[in-house]
């Protein structure tokens, strides 16, 4: 088994990165079949992103902060771990932007696709899903559209519902809504398209981020999951994303 080790920036993870290359060598990444990411969350996405559709596995030790998408930090049996682990294969969300000005940009998502307002102003957004128009006008400090892998990240902190891995679901959820109040976001199938259209763009100036991507001054913004793209990510058995998704629901 050829294993490449990279490291998020901070010193904790710096050292796990040295004490597990000295243990176990270190291919290029290119060159592994299996990808050990050090650090937090933030790094786990970022690793994920610069291999998306490469096909080469990540696993995830946590030398960071939160750590919902790492297994434990561990020096010993790195090379039955890897063999042991479960594989989870995710889609990321496709956005394709077009700002105020005309340009057009996209980006991938692993967790989420969210809107925000840019100024004191809320931001006014009218939401289509495949054509049909939903909501004329939502009035709102933003609305975020996630995976079930990202279900329990941003999603989950405005209050959207937890998605278990492997259900073809995505979830809309509101942030802050301000009209209509008692809208509480939709359950939407895998393979809908959302289109985001920003009313009253120059006065209410809206961004979009796709994870870390981040698009200002947007006009509308379209998204749906790039079923052509995909990232297999790697957890110890005993400890899978699918069990980990489930005990979140029941956390007090």
């Amino acid at each position: 088994m050829k294993i490449a080790i990279v490291s998020a920036d901070s010193g904790e993870a710096k050292t796990a990165e040295k004490r597990l290359k000295q243990r176990y060598g270190c291919a290029a990444p290119q060159d592994a079949s299996v990808i050990v990411a050090l650090g937090g969350d933030g790094f786990m996405l970022e690793t994920a992103h610069a291999h998306l559709g490469s096909g080469k596995a990540i696993y995830g030790m946590n030398r960071g902060t939160v750590g919902f998408l790492m297994n434990a930090y561990d020096e010993d049996n790195l090379e039955e771990r890897l063999s042991a682990a479960e594989q989870v294969k995710l889609n990321p969300l496709r956005m394709l932007s077009r700002t105020v000005d005309g340009q057009e940009q996209n980006a991938l998502a692993i967790n989420e696709v969210s809107l925000l307002r840019q100024s004191r102003q809320a931001a006014k957004i009218r939401i289509s899903v495949d054509g049909v128009l939903r909501l004329d006008e939502l009035i709102c400090d933003g609305i975020l559209l996630s995976t079930p892998a990202g279900s329990t990240a941003y999603n989950l902190s405005a209050h959207g519902p937890i998605i278990p891995i492997g259900t073809p679901l995505l979830a809309m959820t509101p942030i802050s809504a301000f009209r209509p109040r008692r809208w509480r976001g939709a359950l939407l199938p895998h393979r809908a398209r959302v289109r985001f259209d920003v009313l009253d763009a120059q006065k209410r100036p809206v961004s979009a981020t796709a994870d870390y991507t981040e698009v200002r001054d947007v006009a509308s913004v379209e998204v749906y999951e790039d079923r052509d793209v995909s990232v297999p990510l790697l957890f110890d058995s005993e400890h899978n994303l699918e069990e980990r998704i489930l005990r979140e629901q029941f956390l007090p």
